[in-house]
């Protein structure tokens, strides 16, 4: 099996890339080259820990920008590329949809554009071993009942102006290996937590809230369900897909832990009251407050997660309870990380969480 050892990562310093980017660096063989146009959600300090490693090499621009992606691929000649960049927040894209629209389409339309035209240029051993990575969500496979699962192979139903943006970006990658024999591979995965989610997401906006004694918001009844999928079991999916899997091939990454909305937050409230024993908001269960759901809510994602295993033997190391854990005790332990994105200060400007 092949090591790639220099990888294009566009996205890289937001949450889900940050991750694998830090993954990546531990195994010490590999050169990473990371392009992020550095909005709102991607944050330097994220990549803190490996700013001062030479194999690491933070680039700001666009995954659209095709001239500096041409000169990036023209001067680092990587043999890979895994292209996390994508505008993800659903509530911003019922707000304002035309930045996911150019992002996620034109942009990943840029990038597809770009790395056909480089892999053209390969030679023997270079462009058989060239790929192609395409991270995508569940949310593509728009909503289940009460039974069954997403698999490869359902439908796209997308339902939020972020899923139809992503399954537009999906059928791009499959449309450029079909019509151009592009070796890309494409993997959709259940909802991410862990370090370094931005916290307008459901986990880190209700640890956040807690610490601080604000109100917990939860859509509707709460009963809406989610996979949830631990960050580095996410990363080490991506690893294998892009090492062992098969070109064309797509790939669904769950963790196997369906859990509804307010399941959720009275887990985290448990934790918070247990790893925060001194907490003048005890029990934070009490700040739990319900508001008017979102317009097109999805009722329940889950993903079928079987091909992964069978055909390249991964499955997910964490379970929900020992995930979300580590991730409350991530977010205790960086409380500069949090109050930097919080105040602003990660890019210049306030924020403030919604509660």
């Amino acid at each position: 099996m092949k090591r790639y050892q220099t990888i294009l990562v566009t996205g890289g310093a937001g949450f889900i890339g940050g991750n694998f980017v830090h993954q990546m660096m531990a195994k010490g063989d590999v050169t990473i080259i990371n392009l992020d146009a550095l909005t709102y959600a991607g944050n330097l300090d994220t990549l803190a820990q490996v700013n001062n490693n030479p194999l690491h090499q933070f680039v700001l621009g666009s995954l659209g920008d095709q001239s500096l992606v041409d000169y990036l691929l023209a001067r680092y000649q990587p043999d890979a590329i895994v292209n996390f960049a994508a505008e993800s927040h659903v509530d911003r894209s019922i707000d304002n949809p035309s930045d996911f629209i150019q992002t996620n389409v034109v942009g990943t339309h840029g990038l597809l554009m770009s790395a056909k035209k480089y892999w053209a240029q390969l030679q023997g051993a270079a462009k058989a071993e060239f790929r192609f990575l395409h991270v995508s969500t569940d949310e593509v496979y728009g909503s289940l009942g009460k039974e069954g699962k997403f698999t490869e192979t359902t439908p796209y139903q997308p339902n939020s102006p972020y899923s139809a943006s992503k399954a537009a970006s999906d059928h791009l990658v499959r449309a450029y290996h079909h019509t151009y024999g592009f070796p890309v591979l494409t993997t959709n995965c259940s909802n991410n937590y862990g370090p370094y989610q931005f916290p307008e997401k459901l986990i880190p906006l209700m640890i956040l809230n807690a610490l601080s004694g604000k109100a917990l918001p939860i859509y509707g009844a709460g009963l809406n369900i989610r996979d949830w999928l631990y960050v580095g079991d996410h990363c080490s999916a991506i690893d294998a897909v892009l090492h062992k899997g098969q070109l064309g091939e797509v790939y669904n990454v769950g963790g196997n832990n369906e859990k509804t909305n307010i399941e959720v937050v009275e887990t985290l409230c448990q934790l918070l009251d247990e790893l925060v024993p001194n907490s003048a908001y005890k029990p934070h269960k009490s700040l739990m407050k319900f508001v008017q759901d979102r317009p097109g809510h999805d009722a329940r994602y889950a993903i079928d997660a079987s091909k992964i295993k069978r055909e390249l033997g991964w499955e997910p190391s964490e379970t929900f309870e020992t995930g979300l854990r580590k991730t409350v005790q991530w977010y205790l332990d960086n409380k500069s990380w949090w109050q930097n994105v919080l105040d602003g200060s990660y890019r210049g400007e306030r924020l403030g969480l919604r509660g």
